[in-house]
């Protein structure tokens, strides 16, 4: 089990690990766009930084943006689009002063919670939780657009740390929903993820009673077997790469039921 602290400090690696990021970057590097429809690297940056503002109590004002952009589809995006925009007349380098201000500050206030302070109400994206479950959700936000950003700009890094392990840990949970709920597959099917680079590891999902659970170990004979990358798993699971594109492009390899593999693979995003 990770306690409260090692949480932090993973949330402290990746928020470090953005800092390093941002301290090379030019205006030209801000601007680029990243996979997110509609987002610069200094949109997403302003992202992160804005909502720990307000995270720690800060109101953060938005500004009206225009009406039926295709990439807000609810509430939540509309809000966060505002905000954004408010950031957009700013430098890249201002908005990094402001993110790493509020990280510094946020880090330094969740490292003085006792364990009444961590399990105090805090919002979550799923609804009501606590500081703890928050906590696993801002890494989570905060690595999977880390690497939205590195992309855009041809830098990788930040794939092999423990923010890299505790998010593809967050994604290797959801698959039995990929497997059995949304790919449909039938019982007594076995589908293995086989992720290989940095923080390299098989997820294996079993059928039962027609529920789908995480196996703790890969089968001798699976039904299906997709061999691919860590950041190639991320990027279906987190819907930034379309399942068809990473066929043709071979960065996934299908073994076993071709059918129920190529189903399986178009349904892994699990966020949009």
């Amino acid at each position: 089990m990770t306690t409260d602290h090692e949480l932090v400090d993973t949330l402290d690696e990746v928020w470090t690990s953005i800092d390093a990021f941002a301290e090379g970057l030019d205006e030209a590097g801000w601007k680029q766009p990243t996979e997110l429809p509609g987002w610069t690297v200094q949109d997403t940056l302003a992202h992160l930084g804005t909502l720990e503002l307000m995270l720690l109590g800060r109101p953060v004002a938005g500004t009206d943006v225009a009406a039926g952009l295709p990439h807000v589809k609810n509430d939540i995006g509309l809000a966060n689009e505002r905000v954004v925009e408010s950031r957009r007349p700013w430098t890249g380098a201002a908005v990094h002063a402001e993110f790493h201000a509020a990280t510094r500050e946020r880090v330094a206030w969740l490292r003085g919670l006792d364990a009444d302070g961590f399990g105090a109400a805090a919002w979550t994206p799923r609804g009501p939780g606590t500081v703890r479950v928050q906590l696993g959700f801002r890494i989570f936000d905060s690595w999977v657009h880390e690497q939205d950003m590195r992309r855009a700009v041809g830098r990788p890094g930040g794939l092999d740390g423990r923010g890299a392990a505790h998010c593809l840990g967050m994604m290797a949970e959801v698959m039995p929903f990929v497997v059995g709920k949304k790919a449909g597959a039938p019982d007594g099917c076995t589908v293995v993820f086989a992720l290989e680079g940095p923080c390299a590891r098989d997820v294996a999902v079993g059928v039962v009673g027609g529920r789908a659970a995480l196996l703790d170990e890969r089968p001798a004979s699976p039904t299906v077997t997709l061999g691919m990358g860590t950041e190639t798993f991320a990027r279906l699971a987190t819907g930034r790469l379309g399942p068809a594109g990473a066929v043709d492009a071979g960065a996934v390899v299908l073994g076993g039921d071709d059918r129920l593999g190529r189903r399986v693979l178009a349904e892994m995003n699990y966020l949009f």
